[in-house]
C-alpha cells in the first residue's frame, strides 16, 4: 500500500480524495437532473420466417420462397423502412426414435430479420401484412430514439441548467453568490455508479402468420400508437462561492 504524502494523496492512488473548499473559496457540490418525455423516432419489428418439410431440400425450398416473399414485401415500403437486416438462419432436423434407431422425422427452418421504420403510418399496415403470411411471426414494435437524437442533447443541457440553478439557490440561502465553476461530470464518469432504469423499450408482442388454407382476404391494418420515450440525464457539478457572512 502506498503511504500518503504530507501534501495529500499519492498521485498513483486510483481514487484520490475529492478536494474540499477553503474559507476563502467555499465549495458547493450539486447534482443536476433532467427528465424529458418525447415522441419516438424509430420503431423496430422482428420477423421470423418458418418452414417445415419431410426432407431437407423441401424445407429449404419452402423457407427460401417464404423468405423472398417477406423481403420483397418489406422492401416495397421504400424509404419508410430505414434499415433491414438478417439476424439468424437455421435448418435443423427433428429426430424421432424407432426402437433402437433414430430417424429424422421432419426438418425445421427459420430466418430472422429486423426492420427499422421511421414512418409510423406504414408500420401497422406492414406488420399486419407480414403476420398474414404463411408461417411468419412478427414481434414488436419496440420504440426508441436515434442515438444522435436532439432530445439527448436537450436533456443534457437542461441537466446543466438545473445544476447551476440548484447551486445558486444554495449560495443565496447563505446570503452570497457563486464565484466559479470547478467541474461538471457525468454520473459514473469518476467511478462505479448506479444508472437510472432504461426507458422507452416497449414490451414485444407476437403475431403469427395464417395457416395454409386460410381466407385470402387481407386483414385490416393494425392501429399502433407510438410509445412516448422518457430520457433521464444526470450530472455532478462543483462550484466555488464567495465567502458568506455566517
Amino acid at each position: 500500500m502506498t503511504p500518503p504524502t504530507p501534501d495529500g494523496p499519492h498521485p498513483d492512488d486510483p481514487h484520490p480524495a475529492t478536494p474540499y473548499g477553503t474559507p476563502d473559496a467555499p465549495r458547493i457540490a450539486v447534482r443536476g437532473e433532467a427528465h424529458l418525455e418525447v415522441d419516438p423516432e424509430i420503431a423496430r419489428i422482428g420477423i421470423t420466417v418458418t418452414a417445415r418439410g419431410k426432407d431437407r431440400r423441401t424445407a429449404l425450398d419452402d423457407l427460401t420462397r417464404r423468405n423472398t416473399t417477406v423481403l420483397d414485401l418489406v422492401r416495397s415500403y421504400g424509404p419508410a423502412v430505414a434499415h433491414l437486416e438478417t439476424g439468424a438462419f437455421s435448418l435443423a432436423p427433428e429426430p424421432t426414435r424407432h426402437g433402437r434407431t433414430e430417424r429424422v422425422r421432419t426438418y425445421h427452418g427459420t430466418v430472422h430479420h429486423t426492420a427499422e421504420l421511421t414512418d409510423f403510418t406504414a408500420l401497422g399496415e406492414l406488420a399486419t401484412r407480414l403476420a398474414d403470411l404463411d408461417l411468419t411471426r412478427v414481434d414488436g414494435p419496440w420504440w426508441t430514439l436515434r442515438p444522435d437524437s436532439p432530445a439527448h442533447r436537450q436533456a443534457r443541457r437542461q441537466a446543466v441548467h438545473a445544476a447551476v440553478q440548484r447551486a445558486k439557490e444554495y449560495a443565496e440561502a447563505l446570503g452570497t453568490s457563486l464565484a466559479a465553476l470547478i467541474e461538471i461530470a457525468d454520473i459514473g464518469a469518476e467511478g462505479p455508479a448506479s444508472f437510472p432504469p432504461h426507458f422507452g423499450a416497449a414490451r414485444g408482442t407476437a403475431a403469427y402468420g395464417k395457416a395454409p388454407g386460410a381466407a385470402p382476404d387481407e386483414a385490416a391494418p393494425l392501429d399502433l400508437e407510438p410509445q412516448r420515450q422518457h430520457i433521464h440525464a444526470q450530472l455532478n457539478a462543483r462550484f466555488t462561492m464567495k465567502p458568506p457572512k455566517l
